[in-house]
């Protein structure tokens, strides 16, 4: 089961060349619960989550999975109780859909076991789940970016790990798709208890789909709790140097963030505002 499996990072450091990306962070993911990441661009998110799946060796500090250091464990032992969805994945030349996701079941491949069944009903289960089954025989090249964002979810979960980390799952995808895909993985969590761990650029789904939210700042952790602990003016004004204002979502009752910018903000009573040439000409 996922909530006997602990994840955290313990004074991590990362880095690429003379460049440091993430610096000395502390992070206790919990287990059984949908984890989002989020943060300016180039505040360490991917970075994070790369190491915590082993693709990243730390500077210092060291990311721990049931008490064993994940760089120390087999890829096939680590990759049968963890999955990840990079950023950008790259499928091979001229292959299937059906033979990608298929892929997934590969950590469960032992030096001399064949595909069975049980693959067969994962690989389907995730295609349906992704709404990807009518493209089962199509090469990926030939898909749309929203597509082929689907089939590489597909394949995260025909993996069945009971933690999952998946860097922006939302990219490429139009709202539909988004809170789709966002639904489906609260449902993996909720049927199955999977750890989640992801990456979101936008904060309102975020905290509409998280139970814990982990906000970076410059490569250190400025703040992790609830929705409701973190998803605060302040935090949005130090995290993204932006102005906003926090109500309750009417849908979720979680916080909703709305960016405040210089222009289209309604004026206060008995102020008056210079309208710009172009508003002049609309009037």
């Amino acid at each position: 089961m996922t909530t006997s499996h602990s994840l955290a990072a313990e004074r991590l450091t990362l880095g690429y060349g003379d460049r440091t990306v993430v610096d000395s962070l502390d992070l206790v993911v919990p287990p059984g619960r949908v984890t989002a990441v989020v943060g300016a661009n180039a505040c360490g998110k991917s970075t994070l989550l790369r190491s915590m799946s082993r693709l990243l060796a730390p500077r210092e500090g060291r990311v721990v999975l049931d008490g064993k250091e994940v760089h120390r464990l087999p890829a096939k032992e680590l990759a049968r109780t963890l999955g990840l969805l990079p950023q950008s994945p790259v499928a091979p030349e001229g292959i299937t859909v059906a033979d990608l996701v298929g892929r997934g079941r590969h950590p469960h491949q032992g030096l001399f076991a064949r595909w069975n069944e049980k693959d067969d009903e994962a690989v389907a289960a995730a295609l349906d789940a992704t709404d990807t089954a009518a493209l089962a025989d199509r090469s990926v090249d030939e898909l749309s970016g929203g597509q082929r964002q689907r089939v590489w979810i597909a394949m995260a979960l025909a993996q069945q790990t009971d933690l999952l980390l998946l860097d922006e799952p939302t990219t490429y995808l139009d709202a539909s798709h988004q809170v789709e895909v966002l639904d489906l993985l609260t449902d993996l969590n909720r049927a199955r208890g999977t750890t989640i761990v992801m990456v979101l650029h936008d904060l309102n789904l975020a905290a509409r789909y998280a139970d814990h939210i982990v906000a970076l700042a410059q490569g250190r952790l400025h703040a992790a709790g609830t929705p409701q602990e973190v998803l605060t003016e302040d935090t949005v004004r130090t995290v993204f140097g932006l102005e906003s204002h926090i109500i309750e979502d009417p849908v979720s009752g979680r916080p909703l963030m709305l960016p405040i910018g210089r222009h289209h903000v309604r004026p206060r009573a008995g102020a008056t505002t210079a309208r710009t040439p172009a508003e002049e000409a609309h009037r």
